[in-house]
């Protein structure tokens, strides 16, 4: 095997056995401490740190911090009063009689390397490269590779195919904008980047790859947040001949082993609950409900369907009820207040229960005895519990309201459990969803999901919004971590929904011509999921935002500080690619 020429050792490979042993070493230069005219330079590599020391006081002389050096001496023992517990070369240290500088550093830090976490987003994002040197930082991406590593083995030994799927592809809608690519061939034609390789492994059912993944790059054309960016990573798969509750396995087999084999906190047993869609609104306000927040939303719209209350009448009325936080002072119960105000909520009721049965609360006066009693009974309401009401006109709004106002209880009186990892499933979602903005139907989930019945028995709008799908989610902590579908391989039954939601049969079949033709010719049915990989790493290090376990993400508002992207392209390129740029006034 050839010598390498730039080290005989990483750091960490560098403890008191190697001691009288001549070495040599690279890496980047940590820190420079003058000891009374004794310098110590602290070397670090990909691997350790390790303190090094000169009989030549100007050796280290001039050389700037995150310089690259080559370093070649001796390894001795330090003394045991100046040992380092923190480092696994913290025994020894190397005497050095070579340095060679391979490449310096000519520019002050922009942020400390050591404390680059503390540094703003968007400076530490313009110089990833050198955020990616703290060692906190790069152990996000140690673990992104486990983690890849250890699902695409599980895959394989679920007797799953690798297959790599295009990037370049047509515009689809599934749900979000798509990113463009202008054709310089093709003038006036664009390939669209993947949302989701949702046809191609469709098409690969049909063409008998039986079982179907890849860890897959998706892009869409969104404002980013936290749990959101441009481009993200999922673990797609697809499998023929199989049934919901098929697939509900495979994704249970893969998030239990994952969450348990690189997070040690509690992790929700198998099989993990099932939630209908319509339950996790009724009882938690949200299709991600985070089931460490023992809190449940309660409806009271019928026990009030009389009230002298205004903003109660003819509304959904939703109740969330609290023990024991009756004493808490006026304060607190402002500051939810506040946060109703800054959710678009007119306001928040509430009333306490007191020990002589009686509610304390400016609500109190609009009820009646039987509906003081009807509120008690009906939701176990014990003395010095808090019972929150929250109401709007349209049941969708209440009950996103409530959901809102549950989780920030869950928050201000720390109920939910940071040592956990609870699991659920979503499942039966509407196959479609009335658009409030477009005033029409659009699709619920995906739209080539597998209807619960025959779509076309549904003729009037009110019935379509109660039809069903094979439609699942998965959630953990209050995070979508996938989504996934039996598909409809029924064209007839395909082409209908896409009818209802507006398209044109021509349209249809034009768009979507690969899938309509290629189901002509037999088509097995087939199902499948989408794990995130972003998602999944953001809960096992419990990291605020997915930007902090993507290698180099563009910065919240979609932009690259470090490659200055997205860009403008030259004349020469834009004449091409037969494109012209016309720029409003107004913009």
């Amino acid at each position: 095997m050839k010598e390498n020429i730039y080290r005989t050792h990483h750091c960490i490979d560098i403890d008191s056995s190697l001691v009288g042993k001549k070495v040599t070493v690279s890496g980047w230069v940590d820190t420079i401490r003058d000891h009374g005219g004794i310098l110590f330079l602290d070397l670090r590599d990909n691997t350790e740190i390790l303190q090094t020391v000169s009989n030549d006081d100007s050796l280290f002389v001039g050389l700037a911090k995150e310089s690259v050096i080559k370093l070649t001496g001796t390894i001795r023992k330090r003394s045991a009063d100046t040992y380092n517990p923190k480092l696994k070369t913290g025994e020894v240290e190397l005497l050095v009689e070579d340095l060679e500088l391979l490449s310096p550093s000519l520019h002050e830090l922009p942020f400390s390397i050591i404390n680059s976490k503390e540094a703003k987003e968007d400076l530490r994002l313009k110089y990833r490269y050198l955020d990616l040197r703290n060692e906190k930082v790069k152990e996000n991406f140690k673990l992104r590779s486990d983690v890849l590593h250890f699902l695409r083995n599980k895959m394989y030994d679920l007797g799953f195919m690798e297959v790599q799927t295009p990037i370049l592809t047509a515009s689809s809608p599934e749900g979000a904008r798509d990113f463009v690519v202008p054709s310089r061939n093709f003038k006036g034609k664009f390939y669209a980047l993947p949302q989701a390789p949702q046809i191609y492994k469709e098409l690969l059912m049909v063409g008998g790859i039986e079982k179907y993944f890849q860890i897959a790059p998706c892009f869409r054309d969104e404002d980013a947040r936290a749990d959101r960016t441009l481009e993200f990573y999922q673990l797609d798969l697809e499998m023929s001949y199989v049934t919901e509750e098929d697939v509900l396995e495979v994704g249970e087999d893969i998030f239990y082993d994952v969450f348990t084999k690189f997070s040690n906190k509690k992790v929700s047993p198998k099989p993990f609950r099932r939630i209908t869609y319509k339950e996790a609104l009724d009882s938690y306000g949200t299709d991600k409900p985070d089931l460490r927040n023992p809190l449940i939303i309660k409806d009271a719209s019928s026990i009030l369907k009389n009230t002298t209350f205004g903003p109660f009448r003819k509304s959904t009325i939703k109740v969330i009820v609290v023990p024991n936080i009756g004493d808490k002072p006026n304060s607190w119960f402002n500051e939810l207040v506040d946060y109703a105000n800054l959710i678009g909520m007119p306001g928040i009721g509430y009333l306490t229960l007191m020990e002589d049965g009686s509610f304390k609360g400016p609500i109190d006066k609009f009820l009646s005895d039987e509906e003081r009693q009807n509120l008690i009974n009906d939701f176990d309401m014990e003395v010095n519990s808090v019972m929150f009401f929250i109401a709007n006109k349209k049941l969708r709004t209440a009950q996103r309201f409530a959901g809102l106002i549950r989780d920030e209880l869950g928050r201000k009186l720390d109920l939910l459990d940071k040592d956990k990892l609870e699991l659920c499933i979503i499942k039966d979602f509407p196959m479609f969803e009335y658009d409030e903005v477009n005033k029409k139907l659009d699709f619920c989930h995906n739209p080539f999901s597998l209807p619960e019945g025959d779509i076309s028995s549904f003729k009037e709008q009110d019935k379509l919004l109660d039809l069903l799908a094979y439609q699942y989610d998965f959630v953990c902590n209050g995070n979508e971590m996938a989504s996934g579908a039996i598909r409809n391989h029924d064209l007839n039954s395909l082409a209908t929904g896409f009818e209802i939601v507006g398209y044109q049969k021509e349209e249809i079949e034009k768009r979507f011509s690969s899938i309509f033709t290629a189901f002509k010719y037999g088509c097995p049915p087939h199902g499948g999921m989408a794990p995130g990989i972003d998602r999944i790493l953001m809960l096992l290090k419990d990291e605020p935002n997915l930007r902090e376990v993507q290698v180099f993400p563009t910065s919240a508002s979609g932009f690259d500080n470090m490659m200055g992207s997205p860009s403008e392209l030259t004349r020469s390129q834009l004449k091409e690619l037969g494109i012209k740029i016309e720029v409003k006034d107004n913009e």
